[in-house]
């Protein structure tokens, strides 16, 4: 049987899920019927599993239990044994994982593990894309690490304002700008900036000391502490940046390595209404640096006051702020990064109006 251009376009989603360790729930399969053709399992085989070419490989307990469904779709769907089979490379791999000391789901659940969000670039005429832009992060699929961050996890907000980034509208926002992230938990949306979206330079800041630190990681992951000044990717670095605290022009370009701030963005930085009134002032702190840049935040509306709470403190501040028109993609019609929806997901773009602005406060 050959594979059909529908067929490869099928197991290439299911691949960005697997990498991205999507819950085994919402994995698309290909039809039974295709799983069980052998040019269908050497591909499998060696586009997820083949530990000789495929790197970033998830942990070992998701590899079992995907591989164990996977064969129990296959075994489903044989009619005839003897003209049809599972591969050997699949079985020997499944029997290896089974007799390895494997941790518990629990304790899987807890460890560190490499995730891949696979990107791609969206046309505003609506034309498929074909291009994978991968971004490699080591990240905790806990909802809080051990460490009482949220910030060694990507968060769904992240997830859609990169699609967003990705469109050619989103891509105008951040080519040949120098990009400062705020919250930037796991480094993802300075990552794409760097790697991906041509930015001229990215800082990548967080609060929390061990999430910089992570972000440092990540960057190595990715390849970008070695490919700064490459045409197609700029320069980036992570720094501790406090919400709250003053910032002063000369210090702050000693501190970040960014004179002309151009863009700052946001992403799951206003669900806690404690930590409102300090984002807010560290954002006209950097309009006082630049009155001229656009923040952009994407926000999951989890608790409606909350964010009400934040667009109030920005009126009291006078800025300008304007819904970006993004709707998230449907799960059952996503093909990379897979997210759920059932969260409304808001992109604001935040300017600063005309007008004397050391008369408002938080």
């Amino acid at each position: 049987m050959e594979l059909t251009h529908a067929i490869q376009g099928s197991l290439r989603i299911l691949r960005r899920q697997y990498f991205q360790i999507v819950d085994l729930a919402r994995l698309k399969w290909p039809n039974a019927d295709v799983l069980k053709t052998s040019e269908a399992q050497a591909w499998i085989y060696e586009n997820l599993f083949d530990q000789n070419t495929v790197k970033s490989r998830p942990p070992g307990r998701y590899q079992f239990r995907v591989l164990k469904k996977l064969v129990s779709i296959i075994e489903g769907a044989i009619d005839n044994p003897e003209e049809d089979e599972i591969s050997d490379d699949l079985m020997s791999l499944l029997s290896s994982l089974l007799s390895s000391n494997l941790p518990s789901e629990t304790v899987s659940a807890q460890q560190k593990a490499l995730v891949t969000y696979t990107f791609s670039t969206r046309p505003t005429d609506g034309s498929a894309s074909s291009n994978e832009l991968p971004v490699t992060l080591l990240e905790s699929r806990a909802i809080i690490a051990s460490s009482g961050t949220t910030g060694l996890r990507t968060w769904e907000a992240a997830l859609h304002l990169g699609n967003f980034l990705m469109s050619e509208v989103g891509n105008e926002i951040i080519r040949g700008k120098n990009v400062l992230e705020l919250g930037a938990g796991t480094g993802l949306l300075s990552i794409l900036c760097a790697k991906y979206l041509q930015a001229a330079r990215v800082v990548a800041t967080d609060g929390d000391e061990a999430v910089v630190d992570a972000i440092k990681t990540n960057i190595f992951i990715n390849e970008l502490d070695i490919a700064e000044g490459a045409n197609t990717q700029g320069s980036i670095e992570s720094a501790a940046l406090k919400w709250g605290w003053p910032l002063q022009a000369k210090a702050f370009e000693e501190d970040y390595g960014v004179g002309a701030l151009d863009v700052v963005l946001g992403a799951d930085v206003t669900y806690d209404n404690s930590g409102i009134p300090l984002l807010v002032s560290t954002l006209r702190e950097l309009f006082d640096l630049n009155s001229s840049i656009q923040v952009v935040i994407a926000a999951s509306i989890r608790n409606e006051k909350t964010f009400e709470a934040f667009l109030n403190a920005c009126n009291r501040n006078c800025f300008v702020m304007e819904d970006i028109n993004f709707p998230t993609i449907p799960e059952e019609l996503q093909d990379g990064p897979f997210y759920p929806t059932t969260t409304r997901i808001r992109i604001l773009r935040i300017t600063r109006s005309a007008g004397p602005q050391d008369l408002f406060s938080v």
